[in-house]
């Protein structure tokens, strides 16, 4: 803490002296003292220091010095709390001050967490929450840890105990809020700041309540966050956009509750203008010491001088302004003024100083000055206080300026002559002369030789002439300016450049001419010469701009515009302003510069000349009504004491109007009936008188939720999905605000087709404005609704109706999930589908549609439709269908509403068989290890071959020959399994050998071309007769080969139970090949054994090429 050489020191208002310890322990030298700690404690309190010498006074700022002790919780027994299951429990923690900031835990004894969620959380005091108890919570060390990490320290409170008791389970209850308390909570804080506001609820754990937020009327700003679970908002770095009220709602099941806060953004007192300046005057001179301060709330102005409180006849207090009028010498002081509110105060000290000598003007004697006839002049005089004593002339034209000076508009050729400035004061006068030489129009300035346009070689030097005459005695106004594409060059300007260009310079007369002269810069030999040209570009306008050092000091604003033809302008001023003008002007091409700034103007104070604008009456609560408007401008103000007064009465009931007189932009009238019309005028009014009589408007106290429920509410079912719902309005002195509109609610009860399925979905709808009927869309069919519609306001929503419960009608069911086509026939196929997953209604059937496909343009041939009756259908066998044709089906489930969307798929019946036909499959996968074909007919031999797809042709990776079974009518299948990873690795082996040696390659290659043609004739040749070998289940597979050994990996007989074949073919088809040892999969597919001789190598290309299935 620090003062000047000179002071002395308050402690909490009250004089105090340091204390003289010695010098190591406390020092005071200089006006500093130093406080060692073992004495810290007495010397707690809030401190001035004051400087002083022979001119006066000056003080600090009020500081606090605290000294916080060691944070520790005191000794207690805390008592067990006892609840039964499902009731909210509150653990205070209640932590101690301490330095800086501190964090908060619940931990155990043994320094475990207190598991915090949704049910368990800890507001910002530090206090545990459980919004409803379960048998867990049961535990006797429940430990709240504060740290202080400042001091390194960490404090424990003494630990509590909880016991929850067993209990039948509770039926679910509206939840309620632990905190905060009430109803509304006032919340203010200072511009800045962090806003935090929590809502922490208490309800049946079935389920625990949620919290959502809101802010009525707007919308919450984006930077929102919601911390712990969603049960505390923040708004970081408020600003008065944030200001209002928000909404904390907690809902569960059973109801909702909510809580308002009504948030008020203020900030602490700040200088609008910065701090009033000190200032040196003379004596009988008036001065105004001015402290310009904002805030909210607005802050209290105290006056001090020389650190006094001060009161006196020849001193003025105007709110916020100081007046000494005919200042004296014994009025240099120090004066002090001190804003202070709750959120803080600021200080300045203002040093005034009165002289008393003599005045000293600092403007040569006898200096010169000319000016033009009509043209206007200033002669400079700084001084103080002055005279000017000229003999003869019209006080129309002459005007002494602030700072002294006198000006003299239009001057006139007997203008000319000696005028004396002199200044006084009771110690002495002092006096100059200045002369002034009025100059007729006999020389006027003038250019009598313009440059020309000059056409110069490129890279050479180009010269412009310009010659002026003018007045001599004017020499030293006298200036010739050049400008190049409009702007100023030096007078010796110099370029080089190459190829055409085409350059513009100006010499012009000031104000008045303007010459332009075109040089042309071109290669050798262009001839091109531009004509030279006089420009004249006369004024348009001028603009008056004013700069005011009261409350925008250094700022300069626009006034007035002006004609272009006009030398003087009437202008408009507020009063109470220290003015200062200038001036510039307009053209074609743009703004000249401004004029030098005339000298201060100061104009007298007067009453306000308008009142406020833009009033707005809202009424966050119930029954109050806030006013506020638009302040008038410091400028505006016309004077000190600006104040206004706030005039109402309630509309058509009263006469007399109720009025208040307040300083700030806003009124709050309290104990209103609730949203009621008044009439509100707003009139200003300062130190010398009122403003005009105001507008007057309307505007409504403040409202709450609506009374009254709608009546007679009754439900239209349209369809099955859509109905219309009606109500009788509200009555409008109900509402109780402003109509908002409808809200229509309903809720899903239970299926009408499974009344066992209850369900809990709840809906609705909001309709603006005033009606009484809404189209409620998005139902379910075939079910059971609950139905609700109540009013509502800006601030909030009305009881809810009587309930009404109506059923929908059946709907079309939804689309069947999944449909396939399988066991494919000459004119047959098997369709499987499954029931739809919502039947919205009865299921009476399905619909079943098929369509013949025209392969090569896949337009539909034929078309045809028929019922498959019953609910329970999920297969049909379709017949009559055309051989080796491609079909399209479309399934559709029905009830008695109609039948939902169709589910499509495609399948071909198998064409004619022909002995030497091939058929091709799809692309089978290389990472699968078997392929079912089916549709075979029974004791045929059958070549299978696999091609490598996208090699070269006649690349065939694998041959075998083999017969179905001859057992029963039925088509046969072939279960065909290969290991294309072997044979990647046998290709691999190949190809390494080819690298060792050529010969290798060339006998694998003759050895694999050899091997791969096997013809079906050969085969047979083999096996003369199949059925005479009397086949059984143990010789089916066998064919003996001695010289050719089959693939390996590649043999059908050697098929395991863990494989599955995803085929189509239905159960009852198979049964003739469940002979023995074959299996069925899970799906009725049939998995055979097949073995016969395997060949590797290349094959023909097969003459033609047709389905295969594969």
């Amino acid at each position: 803490m620090f003062c000047p050489h000179r002071y002395r020191w308050t402690k909490d208002g009250m004089d105090f002296t340091p204390p003289h310890i010695t010098a190591d322990k406390t020092h005071h030298t200089g006006g500093t003292f130093v406080l060692h700690n073992k004495h810290l404690f007495q010397f707690q309190g809030k401190y001035r220091c004051f400087a002083f010498n022979k001119l006066g006074t000056a003080m600090t700022e009020e500081i606090e010095l605290m000294v916080p002790g060691v944070p520790k919780f005191p000794k207690e027994d805390i008592e067990p709390v006892v609840v039964k299951e499902g009731e909210p429990i509150v653990l205070k923690c209640d932590p101690p001050e301490g330095v800086g900031t501190r964090q908060i835990y619940w931990m155990s004894i043994g320094l475990q967490h207190i598991d915090q969620d949704d049910r368990v959380s800890m507001d910002l005091d530090g206090n545990l929450y459980f919004s409803n108890a379960l048998q867990k919570d049961s535990r006797r060390d429940y430990c709240c840890f504060v740290s202080f990490s400042k001091i390194r320290a960490i404090v424990q409170k003494t630990a509590m105990a909880v016991v929850v008791k067993s209990s039948e389970a509770p039926p679910a209850r509206i939840p309620g809020l632990l905190l905060p308390s009430g109803v509304q909570t006032e919340k203010v804080l200072l511009k800045g700041g962090d806003l935090r506001l929590e809502c922490i609820p208490e309800g049946l754990y079935v389920p625990t309540p949620t919290v959502n937020w809101m802010k009525l009327g707007e919308k919450l700003p984006p930077r929102t966050t919601f911390n712990n679970f969603g049960k505390r908002l923040t708004i970081p770095a408020v600003d008065e956009s944030d200001q209002g009220k928000y909404m904390c709602t907690a809902r569960n099941s059973a109801g909702e509750a909510v809580h308002y806060f009504d948030v008020i953004v203020e900030e602490p007192p700040r200088w609008q203008t910065g701090p009033p300046r000190s200032q040196l005057t003379v004596i009988g001179s008036d001065v105004h010491v001015k402290c310009s301060v904002g805030g909210k709330p607005p802050p209290d102005i105290t006056w001090r001088r020389n650190g006094e409180f001060f009161q006196g006849d020849c001193r003025r207090v105007l709110d916020d302004t100081v007046v000494l009028h005919n200042a004296r010498p014994e009025d240099s002081a120090v004066y002090q003024c001190e804003a202070s509110s709750a959120h803080g105060s600021i200080l300045a000290n203002v040093n005034i100083m009165v002289t008393n000598v003599a005045p000293v003007i600092l403007t040569s004697d006898y200096r010169e000055y000319a000016v033009i006839v009509g043209g206007d002049v200033i002669m400079n005089c700084s001084v103080f206080m002055i005279t000017w004593e000229i003999c003869n002339f019209s006080l129309e034209r002459f005007f002494p300026l602030q700072n002294g000076a006198l000006q003299i508009i239009r001057a006139e050729k007997d203008d000319s002559g000696e005028y004396v400035c002199a200044a006084f004061n009771m110690m002495g006068d002092s006096a100059v002369t200045a002369v002034l030489d009025v100059k007729g129009n006999a020389n006027p300035t003038k250019i009598v030789a313009p440059p020309r346009d000059v056409q110069i070689v490129s890279g050479t030097t180009a010269q412009l002439m310009c010659q002026a005459e003018h007045d001599k005695s004017l020499r030293s106004t006298f200036e010739v300016v050049w400008r190049k594409d409009g702007e100023e060059i030096p007078l010796s300007f110099e370029e080089n450049s190459s190829g055409t260009n085409k350059k513009e310079s100006k010499c012009a007369r000031s104000l008045s001419l303007s010459l332009s002269a075109v040089v042309i810069l071109s290669g050798i030999g262009d001839e091109r010469i531009s004509n030279c040209s006089v420009q004249c570009h006369l004024l348009a306008e001028f603009i008056v701009e004013y700069e005011e050092s009261q409350w925008e000091p250094g700022r300069w604003r626009e006034l007035q515009k002006v004609p272009g033809n006009q030398a003087t302008a009437e202008l408009a001023l507020h009063g109470h302003l220290n003015y200062q003008f200038r001036v510039y002007a307009v053209n074609a091409v743009g703004p000249g510069p401004p004029s030098e700034p005339t000298e201060r103007y100061k104009t007298p104070p007067a009453a306000p000349d308008r009142n406020p604008e833009n009033i707005k009456i809202h009424g966050h609560l119930p029954h109050q009504m806030e006013i506020s408007w638009e302040p008038l401008l410091p400028v505006e103000h016309n004077g000190p004491g600006l104040e206004y007064k706030v005039s109402y009465r309630k509309l058509g009931l009263e006469d007399h109007w109720k009025d208040h007189l307040v300083k700030r932009h806003s009124f709050v009238v309290r104990n209103t009936s609730t949203f009621v019309p008044y009439e509100i005028g707003i009139q200003s009014r300062n130190s010398h008188g009122w403003g005009p009589e105001p507008n007057v408007v309307t505007g409504y106290s403040g409202e709450d939720v609506p009374t009254a429920a709608p009546q007679d509410v009754a439900v239209e079912v349209i369809n099955a999905t859509v109905l219309r719902v009606s109500w009788t309005p509200v009555p409008p002195a109900t509402v109780r605000g402003h109509l908002g509109g409808y809200n229509v609610h309903w809720s899903r009860k239970r299926s009408l087709l499974n009344p066992n399925r209850v369900f809990d979905d709840r809906q609705s709808l909001s309709f603006p404005g005033k009606r009484s009927n809404a189209i409620v869309p998005g139902l379910k069919p075939f079910a059971e609704y609950r139905l609700t519609v109540n009013v509502f306001n800006k601030k909030g929503n009305g009881p809810n109706s009587d309930p009404v419960t109506f059923n929908t009608p059946e709907g079309v069911p939804e689309q069947v999930p999944i449909l396939t086509a399988s066991n494919s026939q000459k004119d047959s196929v098997l369709l499987v589908w499954g029931p739809p997953l919502e039947a919205n209604g009865i299921l009476v059937g399905f619909l079943l549609k098929y369509h013949l496909i025209n392969e090569t343009t896949l337009e539909v041939v034929d078309s045809r439709e028929m019922n498959i009756t019953g609910a329970d259908s999920t297969q049909w066998q379709l017949r009559g269908l055309e051989e080796g044709s491609l079909y399209r089906f479309h399934v559709s489930a029905c009830t008695r509403a109609g039948c939902g969307p169709p589910l499509a798929q495609e399948s071909a019946t198998i064409a004619p068989e022909r002995d030497g036909y091939w058929w091709i499959s799809e692309a089978v996968n290389t990472s699968q290890s078997f392929h079912v074909i089916d549709g075979l007919r029974p004791g045929t031999v059958y070549t299978v071959r696999i091609m490598a797809k996208g090699l070269l042709d006649n690349a065939s990776i694998f041959e075998d020959v083999v017969q179905t079974r001859v057992k029963g009518e039925r088509r046969g299948i072939v279960i065909l399994r290969y290991n294309f990873s072997t044979h990647g690795w046998v290709i691999g082996t190949l190809c390494a050998v080819a690298l060792l040696t050529l010969v290798t390659l060339m006998a694998c290659f003759v050895r694999r071309n050899k091997g791969g043609k096997y013809a079906v004739k050969e085969k047979e040749d083999l096996h003369p007769d199949v059925e005479s070998q009397g086949m059984n289940d143990d010789t089916f597979c066998e064919y003996s080969d001695s010289d050719e050994k089959p693939l390996k990996g590649s043999s059908l007989c050697s098929l395991n139970g863990n494989d599955t074949v995803g085929d189509s073919v239905s159960r009852d088809s198979l049964v003739d090949y469940a002979d023995g040892e074959g299996e069925f999969n899970e799906d009725g597919s049939f998995i055979g054994e097949y073995s016969g001789h395997r060949h590797r190598g290349s094959v023909s290309e097969p003459n033609r090429t047709g389905p295969v299935v594969a």
